[in-house]
């Protein structure tokens, strides 16, 4: 989770939403990080576990991530969290949760559905409070009308 929550930080220095990814394989070794680039790619789904996922199977040359663990900072959106099924990782580790924008644990629950074909182990709430905070942080300043001037 620090490898993620190092991505996360990256992002928001960037600007970017501050949500930081990594696939590691069965035996642990780091496939893949990412941060989300959706600004900086113009590109509204470069969250950052599909740019990790992606480049996770583009190093490995196989569509099927089966024996790999996805953590990331914050609950995967609907989006994600259909990606990760189709990826079939074997293990989705979080931060975070999100109750308003979330598709695991929130929201419609990707995986409980009858057509979700791969359903990945769930582990929720590691390092909880600091990828909540990251964010908040994140916000907290976006939102500051002392940090608008130049905007």
């Amino acid at each position: 989770m620090q490898r993620a929550l190092n991505e996360a930080r990256k992002a928001a220095e960037c600007g970017e939403v501050p949500v930081g990814a990594v696939v590691t394989d069965g035996a642990g070794a780091v496939l893949a990080t990412a941060s989300n680039a959706v600004e900086a790619r113009h590109d509204a789904t470069a969250h950052a576990e599909l740019l990790a996922l992606r480049a996770a199977a583009a190093r490995r040359g196989e569509k099927y991530l089966v024996d790999c663990t996805l953590t990331v900072t914050l609950e995967p959106c609907p989006l994600c969290a259909a990606a990760i099924a189709l990826f079939r990782i074997k293990r989705l580790v979080f931060g975070a949760y999100d109750p308003k924008s979330g598709g695991v644990e929130h929201g419609p629950r990707v995986f409980d559905h009858a057509t979700c074909h791969h359903r990945p182990e769930v582990i929720g709430g590691v390092d909880e409070r600091e990828s909540a905070a990251i964010l908040r942080d994140f916000f907290e300043n976006r939102r500051d009308p002392a940090n608008s001037a130049g905007r």
